[in-house]
């Protein structure tokens, strides 16, 4: 799928954003991006993004892949025609974007529909705006242009409000020198390593739950056998032990992996603990180079004996 695509998905699959100016630019909860909403739109409850009160206008802030910036200009360099939507590019403090504007139906009816993306180095933005109809004399085109316009990029979002995202605490985070919120997912990276280089050449995790789970303890070898070998990224893996555990006093499954993992198909050690509880699990999986797995397995099982549920 092209970033293009990508980009149409995202805004029939999640409904979101689009006045006069409120006061200052604002970066939702856990975001890269942030933006000076018009007048009326307050941070989203339900997704990342702002909208209205009546969650008729509805504003989304996502990002992808870094590369997802550099093919959409390229695209819209050689082909500034893209079916009957004219992209047009705008200046905004993050550099150069390119946005378009159409007319769209969802299932409130007719909308006027806006897309941006722009670059934020090691990531690309992307802000997907819903205008009703009968909002569009207040948030014109005039207006929301002015509004994409002012988007702006930080580097690092706080750890305290990344956490704040997270339907765990955790108390320890094993020194690891990066902590990012995996979007909306849930999920928590924590890593030595950064986005530039990637994160597979020295120890990393991936904290998040599961919706679902077996509840009988016999089915649970399976399902944590199954999880272990669907870890994204890993390689050539093979499992080396799996075995029933107690994690703070709650039925666990310990399994660890060698593998290969990431683009320069990195030698790793990598271990999934599950902590089985009601209908779910919380799934911890701690990743490190094989010659660095020593030193990183106590830090691994430090920020694991940390998590607890969210009171």
């Amino acid at each position: 799928m092209t970033y293009l695509r990508l980009l149409s998905a995202l805004a029939w699959l999640t409904v979101t954003t689009g006045g006069a100016f409120a006061a200052d630019q604002v970066f939702p909860t856990g975001a890269r991006i942030g933006m000076t909403p018009l007048v009326g739109l307050v941070p989203a409850k339900t997704f990342t993004g702002f909208e209205t009160e009546d969650q008729s206008v509805k504003v989304l802030i996502a990002e992808l892949p870094a590369a997802a910036y550099g093919e959409v200009m390229n695209t819209f360099k050689n082909n500034p025609a893209i079916a009957s939507v004219k992209p047009e590019s705008l200046e905004t403090a993050a550099g150069t974007a390119y946005y378009t504007v159409d007319n769209a139906k969802n299932t409130s009816g007719v909308i006027r529909h806006y897309s941006m993306i722009l670059s934020g180095g090691t990531f690309s933005g992307y802000v997907d705006v819903q205008v009703p109809e009968n909002a569009t004399k207040i948030y014109s085109d005039d207006a929301v242009r002015q509004m994409l316009a002012s988007a702006v990029i930080r580097k690092e979002v706080p750890v305290n409000e990344q956490l704040s995202l997270m339907p765990f605490k955790v108390g320890n985070l094993g020194d690891f020198k990066n902590v990012r919120a995996l979007g909306a997912t849930g999920a928590l990276l924590l890593a030595d390593g950064d986005e530039t280089k990637g994160f597979e050449a020295a120890p990393f995790m991936v904290i998040g739950l599961m919706a679902s789970a077996p509840s009988e303890p016999e089915d649970r070898a399976r399902f944590a056998d199954q999880a272990a070998r669907a870890i994204p990224g890993l390689h050539t893996g093979h499992i080396t032990m799996s075995e029933p555990v107690r994690i703070e006093s709650m039925a666990g499954y310990e399994t660890r992996i060698d593998g290969t993992s990431g683009r320069d198909n990195t030698p790793v050690t990598v271990v999934q603990w599950m902590r089985f509880g009601g209908q779910g699990a919380m799934r911890v999986i701690g990743s490190a180079p094989r010659d660095q797995w020593e030193k990183a397995f106590p830090r691994f099982r430090a920020v694991r004996d940390s998590i607890a549920p969210r009171s």
